[in-house]
């Protein structure tokens, strides 16, 4: 950068050093209506602090409510009373909030006038103190980079400031965004109040039908268990009654079977004596029976070996006799085979006899040739009275 001249560095001397003069006098104006703002500003968080203590309160009692309400096990009726009161009690905060939203404007108007004087007072302050930095330096150096370098700094720091406001426009958009979302959530929580509100009536409608209702099949079951009592108690006397009969029934059998049961053992001791005898009776007749049977057998066992000898001799001359008959009936049948083959013989031959005789009858050999003209003169006279009769009768149909 270039040294300025003499000349030059008085005149900008001179232009700065009444422009410390002006930015002074200022100075000098700014603090009495610095001192006015902050009383009112006073005044006005005094009110608003007064609010919010009742705001306090009344969320506290509604604290309170919402509490009881919980912890009490409360009937249908007292808790459509209590949302009730509880609707009351939030069209109260809301009227608060209105309140409460307007002392908080004034005060935030307020504070932004007492901070926008502090911040001219401070930008007063710095441009004052800038300037007589640049004065000396242009007195003693005779350039002015210091003044650059505060531009530039400015700059820097209006850059960051336009930044800020910035996201403070987006950050009071969102707030817009969430005030209507919780406006339309207050609106959702209203509907449904009124939505509980219509059920818990229904609901009482019901529990007094169902009460009704109850109190109805309580009766209807009673009846129905008393009848079905004398029921059973009835069965249980008719089945008590059927059952004393067959057990009397069953007495007299059991005292008939114990009288049969007594005479049946009687007959059978009776006939048990009369077996007893006969055993004995066939048990001596046994051992007489068996001595006498014994001496039949050795009689019949003599007579067996005499028997046996007889049977020997008999057996070996039918062994003889058996060998005579057995060769004469062979001889025999020698005899009648070679008679057989005679006659089949003769018999064959007579057959072949005959069977010549007719050939040569049929076909007229031989001494049987003679037979052959008799035969064609019969034809011949036949043939001709055939003839003679066919014309005789066409005369006669003429």
């Amino acid at each position: 950068m270039k040294k300025l001249t003499h000349l030059e560095a008085l005149v900008f001397t001179a232009v700065l050093e009444t422009c410390v003069d002006q930015l002074s006098i200022l100075g000098y104006i700014m603090p009495l209506s610095c001192e006015r703002k902050t009383d009112i500003s006073h005044t006005g968080i005094q009110e608003v602090k007064a609010s919010i203590v009742t705001q306090k309160k009344m969320n506290t009692n509604y604290q309170e409510l919402m509490s009881a309400k919980q912890g009490s096990g409360e009937t249908v009726t007292a808790l459509s009373q209590k949302s009730i009161k509880h609707k009351q009690q939030l069209g109260k905060t809301e009227d608060l909030r209105s309140t409460q939203h307007l002392s908080n404007r004034a005060l935030k108007y307020s504070a932004l006038s007492v901070k926008n004087l502090r911040k001219i007072q401070a930008h007063r302050q710095y441009a004052s103190d800038v300037i007589t930095i640049t004065m000396k330096m242009i007195q003693e150096s005779g350039t002015f980079t210091s003044l650059t370098e505060a531009n530039e700094r400015e700059k820097a720091k209006k850059g960051k400031f336009h930044d800020l406001l910035i996201r403070s426009e987006e950050g009071k958009k969102e707030i817009k965004s969430l005030e209507k979302q919780l406006q339309d959530i207050k609106k959702e929580t209203e509907i449904q109040l009124q939505n509980r509100d219509s059920v818990i009536a229904y609901l009482k409608d019901e529990l007094q039908e169902m009460k009704a209702k109850t109190e109805m099949e309580s009766s209807y079951m009673k009846k129905s268990t008393d009848l079905q009592v004398y029921q059973t108690q009835k069965k249980c006397s008719n089945a008590e009654n059927v059952l004393d009969k067959e057990i009397q029934k069953l007495r007299n059998k059991t005292d008939e079977e114990i009288r049969v049961h007594t005479e049946i053992e009687n007959f059978l001791r009776q006939h048990q004596k009369k077996v007893e005898e006969k055993l004995e009776y066939w048990i001596a007749k046994y051992e007489n029976d068996m001595d006498a049977k014994d001496d039949e057998l050795d009689v019949l066992k003599a007579s067996k070996a005499n028997n046996l000898e007889a049977l020997q001799r008999l057996a070996m001359e039918c062994q003889m006799f058996e060998e005579t008959i057995i060769s004469d009936r062979a001889e025999k049948k020698a005899k009648r085979r070679q008679l057989e083959q005679d006659a089949l013989k003769v018999k064959s031959t007579l057959k072949l006899q005959a069977w010549w005789r007719g050939t040569m009858v049929r076909r007229h050999l031989g001494p049987y040739r003679a037979l052959r003209k008799a035969p064609e003169k019969q034809r011949a006279k036949q043939n001709a009275k055939q003839k003679n009769g066919k014309l005789g009768a066409k005369k006669k149909t003429r």
